[in-house]
């Protein structure tokens, strides 16, 4: 595991023993969730503009931007504490990230005119139908959703769907696919 991966590990536990960012689940298998981000950045191959959204305690977020240092992630996340945490690990870590503490619809308001997404993540947040429209206009031309989800299903409206099981159990899926201008 690298330096900073050794880092966000344990900050995310330092601070989950006083803020909820992660279920007992995830604090149980933390190690797993971690490798599950790496694969997932080795599949996705993040670069340019990524934006991650509910990124909650960073999983798997930081540990994607960690290994992909020719991307900068924007992490949305609206609960406070998460927010400041994702701050703090991203300074610790040493990321290029920029951080939203707000909710997507309105974090978009926040976004310069010019930004355009290359790949955009999310883990379990919402239903895809609603919230992957209102980013089509900061999509760059090929971009990508990558939901991390528990079933292969993707939204009836995706284009070029490529799904892969990922190591952590039998029921975790990443879904990726294009978004139509």
């Amino acid at each position: 595991m690298t330096h900073a991966l050794e880092i966000y590990r344990n900050e995310l536990l330092k601070w989950s023993e006083r803020v909820n960012l992660i279920g007992p689940e995830a604090r149980e298998n933390l190690d797993a969730h971690i490798e599950e981000a790496l694969v997932a950045a080795e599949l996705l191959k993040p670069r340019g503009e990524v934006l991650d959204f509910g990124s909650g305690g960073g999983l798997p977020a930081i540990p994607m931007a960690i290994v992909s240092p020719e991307a900068r992630f924007h992490l949305v996340e609206a609960d406070q504490k998460k927010w400041a945490f994702l701050k703090h690990a991203a300074r610790e870590c040493g990321l290029s990230a920029v951080i939203y503490g707000d909710r997507l619809a309105r974090a978009i308001t926040r976004f310069p005119p010019d930004l355009r997404f290359s790949l955009v993540t999310s883990r379990a947040v919402g239903n895809p139908e609603e919230w992957v429209p209102s980013l089509a206009g900061w999509m760059e031309e090929g971009g990508r959703v990558a939901l991390f989800q528990s079933t292969p299903d993707a939204p009836q409206f995706a284009d070029a769907v490529e799904v892969f099981r990922l190591p952590r159990g039998a029921s975790n899926f990443l879904v990726t696919f294009h978004v139509k201008h």
